[in-house]
């Protein structure tokens, strides 16, 4: 599992003392298992330039606290006595990831592998039921999921959110899917969980971005766009292996440049937002009449983007027609983000991927045409593989991150669950 990209924050100053030097070569040797995988001992102190004798300790230590543990024997081939293995042990810590948008709720827990322990989407119209019901519902979800995976303690929660989040205190300033003005997610949450662990919320499509560096199909690519199609349409962008943040942390807020009709009003009360051509919605409108069943928000959106493909592999003209001028709209606007980003690969995701073979072709041809320097400064474009846990994904690993930072923040012994409550 690689490193999630760090998100703009300058480089740590160096350790003032012998306690955090140790943590932070607790921290280098833990990164070392992640990225690398299984390593003997002798090859740690290799890799990392520490000696063999301090290797030895900081392995032992991060043994006791549950982070790692002896595996295989090395067959490496090295003279002498064959040594073990030394693996991460996902079993005693998780992170929780958690997703809102239009119409679910989804939930992702991770072990410290990266192994996926526990996975649900709910069906939630979440407008009608407002911010407050909502919170309910993400605390239910995320109490039932601690009961389900109860053998590991969690290290964090992250929260994904459709729309601008100031990330500094956890508050949805804006998100007009949504219906939501300045709500205090974190503070909610936190009032109605009392988490003895961090609570994040961060935008769902940066939390994206994130999963792709880190586990997608073009993982470790150090310039990389993200577009991801659902109600509304989400950009993450990462640059020298930085998540781009801007000033305010609102960096990738692709779907409301004006790059749409200027007679069709948005969600967010603008006109000719990006986002009202390329959108679920615009596709949905595009392809089908009101009563169609794919337009029917109530039914699961992947079976409904299944009928969609269904009827372009039958050569529906009318569906292959709004497929088409989705994918040329898309196009378009993502030549803006080319020009100025110069990205190596645009990865598709959301719906775009589900439908990314029908949208690519009239995508690449408006690429062709729009971007600058096409021959040379073309952009792969790429299907995301993580399909519609890229938002939940990404939040688990951003939680994970604080274990990989310091794993001394595990206590020795390994972590142990909080006693249940009682009446």
């Amino acid at each position: 599992m690689a490193r999630p990209p760090a998100d703009g924050a300058v480089a740590r100053e160096a350790p003032a003392d012998q306690s955090a030097v140790r943590r932070g070569n607790l921290g280098r040797v833990l990164r070392l298992l992640r990225d690398e995988g299984p390593r003997s001992r002798a090859r740690i102190a290799e890799e990392t330039g520490l000696n063999k004798a301090t290797v030895s300790s900081l392995v032992a230590e991060l043994a006791e606290r549950g982070l790692v543990t002896d595996g295989d024997v090395d067959r490496g081939g090295s003279v002498g006595r064959p040594g073990l293995l030394v693996q991460l042990d996902g079993r005693a810590v998780c992170a929780i990831g958690v997703e809102l948008n239009v119409d679910f709720v989804a939930i992702l827990v991770l072990d410290l592998r990266g192994d996926v322990l526990l996975q649900h989407r709910m069906a939630l119209d979440v407008p009608a039921l407002g911010a407050e019901g909502t919170l309910d519902e993400v605390a239910r979800l995320v109490q039932q999921a601690r009961a389900a995976t109860a053998h590991a303690v969690p290290v964090g929660l992250t929260v994904a959110v459709p729309g601008l989040v100031r990330s500094v205190d956890g508050v949805v300033t804006f998100a007009p899917n949504l219906g939501w003005r300045d709500v205090p997610v974190l503070a909610g949450l936190t009032a109605r969980l009392a988490p003895d662990h961090p609570v994040r919320v961060e935008n769902d499509a940066n939390l994206s971005a994130i999963a792709e560096w880190a586990s997608g199909p073009e993982a470790r690519t150090p310039n990389l766009v993200y577009l991801t199609g659902e109600v509304g349409v989400g950009g993450g962008v990462i640059v020298d292996g930085r998540l781009l943040r801007g000033t305010a942390g609102f960096a990738g807020e692709v779907g409301h440049n004006p790059l749409g009709d200027p007679s069709v009003v948005c969600g967010c009360g603008r006109r000719g937002c990006w986002e009202t051509a390329v959108g679920l919605g615009a596709l949905l409108r595009a392809a089908a009449d009101p009563g169609d069943p794919v337009r029917d928000s109530s039914r699961d959106l992947e079976t409904r983007l299944a009928e969609i493909a269904a009827r372009a592999d039958a050569g529906d003209r009318r569906t292959l027609d709004a497929l088409a001028e989705v994918g040329a709209a898309l196009g378009t606007g993502a030549a803006v983000l080319i020009n100025v980003v110069d990205p190596e690969v645009v990865l598709l995701g959301g719906y775009f991927a589900v439908l990314g073979r029908f949208l690519v072709e009239p995508m690449t041809e408006a690429l062709r045409r729009r971007v600058f320097a096409a021959d040379r400064a073309g952009a792969r474009v790429v299907l995301s593989t993580l399909g519609f846990t890229a938002a939940v994904r990404g939040g688990a690993h951003v939680a994970l991150e604080s274990v990989f930072d310091d794993p001394a923040l595990v206590p020795v012994g390994g972590p142990r669950a909080p006693e249940p409550s009682h009446p």
